[in-house]
């Protein structure tokens, strides 16, 4: 029978009250950053990266009608601003606010048709009561240090459909980092996710954040054939008395790592529909089945590593209840673009303690179970350094990262082969030496690659885009095509350094992209 997360909630103080005895360090609210701090880890790094409003205009606000206020005073939608929050944000405080940079609503946080803004709360610190923060058609945004709590679907008042941070319609790299997401029971008391990503978001980081006292943590795809969403990750986040989607997924890519895991009490992950989770040094304490399908019979998959399992209990295996445990081994393989430092699992549940969550100072992991607090965002409205500073001699020439490196294009004369490709294009033209010619993908993902019938020492190369699409290319890996090994990973075209290696086939795969994405050549170096 399920239980409403309210009636649990006195238990939780209860158990807060004696965190100390089970080693969780309760930290008293620390004075909230003054400016973002940090930048994105995850996949939000990825399909070109997410700054939010860096290098644009601050502005200040205390209501939700100046937040947006602010979005509307922009030049255009896109043009980059932060705002700062602090005070209490709610239903009597946020009116719609008309604009050209804009498109608001009354009674929720709408970030709508929009990009390249940060939301960061200051001072006091900023806390959306009530009122939920939707993002939907918009790219390049940061949530930092704020608490969203109680946002219902039912009753008096509603917003934003019941979540407290809620993603849909094509929305791509998001960071949401060091928040407080909380409700206060299930949805029959009116509330329903606290983050939540459906039709068509990707490239999202959830950091540092805390989701407590609610049915559903939160969810990627919105039903079994919303399978368009994805490369999202959660690390370093507190996952508290949750019925369950802790997260549920849905088809797309989930890293999931160094999160702790507290009373989850009817599922945890849940991965279906195709979905594929890789889930490292995670700690799962006093939970129920935190791992596996649940509720479908549209499997998912996952590759687990250095989890610890602390009084976890998991139920039978059967018809749409298929969890992962009790001794959960990895079903399939997970490829990560990006790098990240691992926490141990033994240390996670003291670290989560201190760092995760608005107002604790922002602090993060340095992968050596010790927290750290990283360096605020350069602002670029900085003076610029003293004229009368020794500037480098000017007979020192400085390498262009455009220029090609040095010795014999490889790819010349080789063969060359990759995924579906749009009309007009052809795998060749990527090492014919003709700019003029070019691949390109039939979507805007796909992969190329340069080989050759004997083995061939690389170390560099050099993607060159079609004139008049320069910058389309965003994030991308390169793999060794004879073993499917990741060699790097990164964005943007140009010249990229690979470990020394020697193959028959190197593949460029191009995993993000603006527009369409073209190769006049991709050339290949020995050194």
């Amino acid at each position: 029978m399920r239980r409403p997360v309210a009636l649990r909630l006195n238990a939780v103080l209860a158990t807060m009250a004696v965190a100390a005895v089970t080693g969780v360090v309760m930290s008293m609210p620390e004075e909230a950053s003054a400016a973002v701090t940090g930048s994105a880890t995850g996949f939000a790094t990825q399909n070109g990266g997410t700054t939010g409003g860096a290098g644009g205009e601050t502005v200040q606000a205390g209501t939700g009608t100046e937040i947006h206020a602010a979005l509307c005073g922009r030049a255009s939608s896109d043009t980059p601003i932060t705002i700062e929050v602090e005070g209490t944000i709610n239903h009597g405080n946020t009116a719609k606010v008309s604009g050209e940079s804009c498109n608001t609503a009354a009674g929720v946080i709408e970030l709508k048709q929009i990009s390249n803004v940060t939301l960061v709360g200051v001072g006091s610190g900023a806390v959306f009561d009530q009122l939920g923060i939707h993002i939907r058609q918009a790219s390049n945004i940061i949530i930092q240090n704020v608490t969203v709590k109680n946002v219902k679907k039912s009753g008096s008042p509603t917003s934003n459909g019941g979540d407290a941070i809620s993603m849909e319609s094509d929305v791509r790299n998001v960071w949401v980092d060091h928040t407080t997401l909380e409700a206060s029971g299930g949805e029959s008391e009116g509330y329903d996710g606290l983050f939540d990503m459906k039709d068509n978001t990707q490239y999202v980081t959830l950091s540092y954040s805390t989701l407590r006292n609610s049915g559903r943590g939160g969810l990627i795809g919105s039903s079994e054939s919303d399978v368009s969403n994805g490369y999202v990750t959660f690390h370093h986040n507190l996952y508290e008395n949750l019925d369950s989607r802790a997260p549920l997924l849905r088809g797309g890519i989930a890293h999931i790592y160094n999160n702790y895991y507290v009373k989850l009490n009817e599922s945890g992950i849940n991965s279906r529909a195709g979905a594929k989770a890789k889930v490292d040094n995670n700690y799962f304490k006093d939970s129920k089945d935190v791992l596996g399908t649940f509720y479908t019979d549209a499997a998912g998959y996952w590759q687990v590593s250095g989890n610890t399992f602390d009084n976890v209990t998991w139920s039978a295996r059967e018809g749409d209840n298929q969890p992962a445990g009790p001794n959960p081994t990895s079903n399939t393989t997970v490829s990560i673009p990006y790098a990240f430092k691992l926490d141990g699992a033994s240390c996670v549940p003291g670290i989560v303690a201190e760092t995760a969550g608005a107002n604790k100072g922002l602090k993060v992991s340095d992968g050596n179970c010790s927290p750290q607090t990283p360096t605020p965002t350069p602002d670029p409205t900085d003076p610029t350094p003293d004229p009368t500073d020794p500037t480098p001699d000017p007979t020192d020439p400085t390498p262009d990262p455009t220029d090609p490196p040095a010795g014999t294009n490889l790819s010349i004369g080789a063969g060359a082969d990759g995924s579906s490709k749009a009309s007009g294009s052809s795998f060749g033209n990527v090492r014919d030496g003709n700019m003029s010619t070019f691949w390109s993908p039939a979507g805007s993902t796909g992969s190329v690659s340069v080989k050759w019938g004997t083995a061939t020492s690389i170390s560099k190369i050099n993607i060159r885009e079609a004139s008049g699409s320069a910058g389309s290319i965003g994030s991308w890996r390169v793999l060794n095509g004879d073993t499917g090994a990741v060699l790097t990973s990164g964005s943007g075209a140009g010249v990229i350094s690979v470990p020394k290696t020697s193959l028959k086939k190197i593949t460029f795969d191009i995993t993000g992209s603006t527009g369409t994405p073209k190769v006049a050549e991709f050339e290949t170096y020995a050194g």
